[in-house]
């Protein structure tokens, strides 16, 4: 039994419960618990010298519950499939062009700094939810560990700065506001999307969960043709 592993794990459920609590009395985007409590967690860790491997050694069940929580997302998307279908088309490009434009960025933004191979690969794969990213990643030659930070600080940073730039914007229409957020925050947008409204929720859910779909079938051809030709 790893001690120091299983205080992670117990600490990870009980901050995120409290961070719970503790957004709803302040809803601040900030303390939002996706962002506040790994801000708490890392600060942590780094105080009491407990490597990413002892912390990941019994919270990797909580990773792994992030697949069924992904799939549980088709229920609303069920229910308002008629909705859905009206917009078919819009949803349909706006992920290809999203996930390209996601791609091809990471992919310069890894040449300017000078990554090597996996780490360019992780970058460039964190651009959907992480069960689905972390499944591209093990098929292009990428790192696991890596495309789950890439994926949580994108999802994070678009939490952060998703309504200011939505509100410049001046996106009247709640489906197209949400599946900007499922789009580009994955899990983190899908959940401030449904706190918005909940058409923007449903929008967010349909656009993330087809969007994995989307690049787990063709991102390693199109990340390895993205290096190819760039």
């Amino acid at each position: 039994m790893n001690t120091a592993s299983i205080f992670c794990l117990l600490a990870t459920i009980i901050f995120y419960l409290l961070g719970k609590k503790f957004y709803k009395k302040f809803p601040f985007i900030l303390f939002a618990p996706g962002i506040f409590v790994p801000i708490i967690l890392v600060s942590g860790l780094v105080l009491f010298n407990i490597s990413y491997e002892t912390y990941m050694y019994d919270n990797q069940w909580l990773m792994w519950l992030l697949g069924p929580a992904t799939v549980a997302f088709a229920i609303p998307i069920y229910t308002y499939r008629a909705m859905i279908k009206k917009h078919a088309f819009a949803i349909s490009l706006g992920i290809v062009v999203g996930m390209l434009a996601g791609i091809v960025s990471s992919f310069y933004l890894a040449k300017l700094f000078q990554f090597d191979t996996a780490t360019s690969y992780s970058l460039m794969a964190r651009s959907i939810s992480t069960p689905f990213a972390m499944e591209l990643t093990s098929n292009i030659g990428g790192s696991i560990e890596l495309v789950i930070l890439f994926t949580m600080i994108t999802g994070t940073a678009g939490v952060v700065f998703g309504d200011v730039i939505l509100a410049a914007l001046k996106l009247n229409s709640h489906f197209a506001q949400g599946a900007s957020f499922g789009n580009s925050a994955h899990g983190f947008g899908t959940s401030h999307a449904f706190s918005r409204h909940t058409e923007e929720g449903v929008a967010a859910c349909l656009t993330m969960v087809l969007a994995g779909v989307f690049m787990v079938l063709a991102g390693p051809f199109l990340i390895r043709w993205t290096v190819a030709l760039l």
